[in-house]
């Protein structure tokens, strides 16, 4: 099962609340106090909030390339 399987929720949230909430993963993982199964747990979690920055990121990139070839095409004036 993906980490994405595994944490539903993640794909509920924003780029921002994801990223923020990673940070605060990585966090507890540097600080090395959680217990093996906590630590696991947390390294899926962390592994699916990246999953969704990054699938934040890729779709501000599509949507950036797509306005940009709008703005140099013949029916845009430009």
């Amino acid at each position: 099962m993906s980490a994405e399987a595994k944490n539903p929720d993640v794909a509920q949230l924003s780029y921002e609340q994801a990223r923020e909430e990673l940070v605060a993963v990585v966090a507890q993982l540097e600080a090395g106090a959680a217990t093996l199964e906590q630590s696991l747990g947390l390294w899926e979690r962390g592994e699916a909030l990246a999953a969704r920055c990054e699938a934040w990121l890729q779709g501000a990139s599509q949507r950036l390339d797509a306005a940009r070839g709008q703005q140099g095409s013949p029916e845009s004036g430009a």
